[in-house]
Parts: structure tokens; sequence; C-alpha cells
């Protein structure tokens, strides 16, 4: 049975990952890894390419079939969840995807509206002052509502997709590669609009990316995927880590630079 918002316990981690194993044919992923996500907390998700950042996320949202272990998000095993409690633990969370997926052929307003067509039966009224509020939330303008993603720029669809993403009221956010594809000044406001819109409305964010300023400006952990396995800690903490692909990450010219800014 699906936990009910709010009566888990405040020190229960959001996501409790344990012993996952993920791959493609013969090829390993993920080899039995454990992951605590807590609650309030920003998990930042760095890894070389191929160590499966994003296919960890999906894993947890239940869009990739694991080969072994549990994950429980609040408190529930995604894994053995039905339909309707699925859908419940869908509804407590959000989703921005890498380059903000949002539907081409749909307005903003249309766009944000999906999460609240597919699981609520608010009507057309409050689903538009909705809409409103979240373009607000997120600092775009009213008369975006109106516009097809194609008349945006790469910073504006990727708050689009993060009003989308807070339709519901969530009380998880991810966040695949939030900033990719932003130029520097997009991409530091993008981390002061996720960490202001964190703390204002307590979320819990699990963030993959791969910009170094991103992690020193929004994380409160990270999380490194590395030769399979997974190392736990905060950037002060991992940066002391003697595995060579950690300290060639940290170490180079832009974590020297990310750390000096």
């Amino acid at each position: 049975m699906i936990v009910q918002a709010g009566t888990e316990g405040r020190n229960d981690p959001v996501i409790a990952v344990r012993g996952l194993v993920t791959g493609f044919g013969t090829k390993i992923i993920h080899d039995h890894i454990d992951l605590d996500v807590r609650r309030g907390e920003v998990l930042g998700i760095v890894g070389g390419s191929g160590s499966g950042k994003s296919l960890l996320l999906r894993a947890i949202i239940g869009l990739v079939q694991p080969r072994a272990g549990s994950i429980r998000v609040f408190g529930e095993e995604t894994g053995e969840a039905g339909n309707p409690d699925m859908r419940a633990l869908q509804m407590r969370w959000g989703v921005l995807f890498q380059a903000g997926a949002l539907f081409s052929s749909q307005t903003i307003a249309e766009n944000i509206q999906v999460p609240l067509r597919e699981y609520t039966t608010i009507g057309t009224g409050l689903m538009t002052e909705i809409t409103a509020m979240k373009l607000a939330m997120v600092g775009l303008p009213a008369d975006t509502a109106w516009k097809y993603p194609s008349e945006l720029s790469g910073g504006m669809i990727k708050r689009a997709a993060l009003a989308r993403a807070l339709s519901l009221d969530p009380e998880l956010l991810f966040l695949d590669e939030p900033t990719a594809g932003l130029d520097p000044i997009s991409a530091s406001n993008f981390d002061i609009l996720v960490r202001d819109l964190q703390q204002s409305l307590g979320l819990t964010v699990f963030m993959v990316t791969h910009d170094l300023d991103t992690l020193y400006a929004t994380t409160d952990r990270i999380a490194v995927l590395v030769d399979k396995k997974i190392k736990i800690g905060t950037i002060d903490e991992i940066r002391r880590d003697p595995n060579p692909w950690i300290q060639e990450y940290f170490g180079g010219a832009r974590g020297r630079a990310a750390l000096a800014s």
C-alpha cells in the first residue's frame, strides 16, 4: 500500500537504493550500488560518459527495469508498486528531462498542463491560474504561455520544462543535465533559480549534471558513479578521494576554476 504524503518518518531517506544492478546486454553499468537521498537536500549525480547517470535517474522513476536490487521512493518499493500506487508516487515528483522534452506541437501552457490533465480532474479556469503561477515561479513572462517551444531560447525552454515539472507541487524534483547547452550566464541564473526554489518550496532535488559550477552552486552532497560503483559525500570529501577519474575531474583546469569562483 502506498505511503501517504507526510506519513513517512521525517528522517527516512526520500530515495533508498540497495544493491542496484543495471546493464545492457552483457555490459553491467551499475554493479550493486547503494544510495540514500535525504529529505530536503540537493544531491548531484556525476560521472564520466557511459557511467550511467541518466540511467540511474530513469531506473528510480521507473522508466528502466533494473536487473537486481531495490528502489524505494517515499518508502514505497517502486518495483512492486501496482499501477494505482505508482501513479500516486508520480504525483509526488516532477522531472525535468535533458533538453526540456517539451511537446513541439503544444503551447507552453499546454505543456505545463500535461501533468494536470493526466493526474487531476481540475477545471480549465484553475488550470490556467496554475499555469500562470508556475510561469511566474520560474521567471518567465506571462505571455510565454501562448508561445510554442520553437519560439523560445534554450534558457526559456529549460525554465518552461521546470514549470511543467513543478505543476503538481511535487516534494521531489529530478533534473537531468539542467544547464546543458546553456551559456554561462543562463546556466548561472538557472542554478540560482533551482536553489531558490528548493529552499522556498522545501524540495528534495536529485540532479544529474556534468557542470562543475552547478555542483558548487547548488548541491549539498554529490554521488560519483565510477568503475560501476558509487561514492557519496560532500564536494570537499569527494575531492580527497584518490580515484584517478575523480582527481582528474576536480583537479583539472575546469575543476580548479570552479573551486576558485
